[in-house]
């Protein structure tokens, strides 16, 4: 992939236009998916396909059988998490 530098700037919104050659070079579409993930001082951002979403919520699946989790647990937990705030 073709090294791409470019800046942005952030809205009052919090929002962040993404440079439109870097969108070109990524085949990134309106509607469609990123990742952010923030690592110390570092953000990336990826896009995400049927391919990467898998390898992402892998991990989570995996962990959730292991605990014993349902799919139909996961509201009672959001529910529960968003209490606590």
């Amino acid at each position: 992939m073709t090294e791409i530098i470019e800046m942005g700037t952030i809205s009052s919104r919090g929002q962040v236009a993404i440079p439109a050659d870097i969108r070109e070079e990524m085949g990134l579409h309106e509607g469609e998916k990123v990742l952010f993930l923030l690592e110390d001082e570092t953000l990336l951002i990826r896009k995400v396909t049927a391919k990467s979403f898998e390898e992402i919520t892998k991990p989570l699946k995996e962990a959730a059988a292991k605990a014993g989790l349902q799919e139909s647990d996961v509201v009672n937990l959001v529910h529960r998490a968003r209490k606590k705030r």
